[in-house]
């Protein structure tokens, strides 16, 4: 790991630890996991031991209370050897955030508990299928009876649909014109009845998967709320800047490990007498992209400074979304390019392109990050969307 002010000699080594547990337990059921697109739940449990989920929450909730760029160290460094892997960092780090902040102490500590054990993997469902970048324009209903919240619709194109333990759910209690002030969120445990799920054949990720999920008069107690009735999606959509920044670090980490085997193998291989690293046609692209990936990888580390001091960085993590997958992606395919016919064959590199191109996607597109930028920087009246 390249030293850089963000990081202190605790946290390099954090990351070190990581490192080694991720090359010793993650790198090697790399491909294996995306063929049989199962998620393994010892290794979820053995990052749960060596305290890797989450340690940014507190101590009373099952973490360490270490802070987000601990959560970043660790979380880059789990990717390096899987992404898909990582995204339990992810997800947990995302909700964690959620449950501890708006849950109910009685109904989420349990949960968070379990989750930080590496014992269950919690999803969030937003999308639906009128569409995912609108996403406070929700369809799926949340009706309150009695004691009870009962859930009607379907959410879609949700990370671990199929093998959650738990999801954070948003539905509309209010009316539709009342947008994101309609919207409440909800702790629904996956093994109540009325609900179902699928799974689609993505291109990527596919050890963790995504798919929908059915609520058919879904009966949830209003314990189970998360934050205030209406107030769901205002509130807990603030812990989306956390998430993003760490989805930079994901990527970027990806995009890392590709450039180091490719600077390996351009040193190695030769054509005409000469290394390839030898033509500037081969080293200077490569050189370009390692220099962005140092520079957002900054970017990604600057941000969760600035949250665990407390600042505002909603622009900058925007930043880190939009800018990190679209890079990860071209860095990527440039070093498959790189292995020539090689790289070109089912394996390490095209995995890797099919993992990172699916964060374009999913969790806010490039257009929705630079919009969140525009309106930081030029104020929300001015952007008119």
């Amino acid at each position: 790991m390249t030293p850089n002010p963000y990081l202190d000699d605790d946290l390099v080594a954090l990351a070190s630890l990581a490192r080694r547990f991720a090359a010793d337990r993650i790198a090697s059921g790399f491909q294996e996991r995306d063929e049989t697109r199962v998620l393994d739940r010892t290794l979820m449990r053995a990052m749960g031991e060596m305290g890797f989920i989450a340690p940014e929450l507190p101590e009373a909730c099952g973490g360490q209370g270490l802070g987000c760029l601990a959560a970043g160290v660790i979380h880059e460094e789990i990717a390096r050897a899987d992404l898909s892997i990582s995204y339990i960092n992810l997800l947990a780090s995302l909700n964690g955030q959620i449950l501890s902040q708006h849950g109910q102490p009685e109904i989420v500590e349990p949960w968070l508990e379990k989750l930080t054990r590496g014992e269950a993997l919690v999803a969030i469902a937003l999308t639906e299928p009128r569409g995912g970048s609108d996403a406070a324009n929700l369809r799926l209903r949340v009706e309150r009876a009695g004691d009870e919240y009962v859930i009607n619709g379907e959410k879609t194109s949700i990370s671990a649909a199929d093998q959650a333990d738990a999801t954070v759910v948003f539905g509309r209690t209010g009316s539709v014109e009342s947008a994101a002030h309609g919207v409440t969120a909800l702790l629904v445990p996956m093994d109540l009845p009325g609900i179902s799920t699928n799974r689609f054949d993505c291109h990527g990720q596919r050890a963790i998967g995504r798919g929908s999920i059915f609520f058919d008069n879904v009966r949830v107690p209003v314990s189970h709320r998360l934050g205030a009735e209406n107030r769901g999606f205002v509130q807990v959509m603030q812990g989306f800047d956390f998430s993003r920044a760490l989805i930079g670090l994901q990527v970027l980490a990806v995009a890392r490990v590709a450039l180091d085997e490719t600077w390996d193998y351009v040193a190695q291989r030769e054509a005409f007498g000469k290394p390839l690293a030898a033509f500037q046609g081969v080293s200077h692209p490569l050189a370009d992209f390692d220099t962005q990936v140092e520079a957002a990888r900054l970017l990604c580390l600057q941000t969760l400074w600035l949250k665990d001091r407390g600042a505002p960085h909603s622009a900058e993590a925007a930043m880190c979304k939009w800018w990190g997958p679209k890079l990860a992606y071209d860095v990527v395919h440039q070093c498959l390019l790189s292995f020539g016919h090689g790289g070109y064959d089912r394996g390490v590199m095209e995995q890797r392109l099919r993992d990172v191109l699916g964060f374009q996607i999913g969790d806010g597109t490039a257009q929705i990050m630079k919009t969140i930028i525009a309106r930081t920087r030029a104020g929300r009246a001015a952007v008119a969307v």
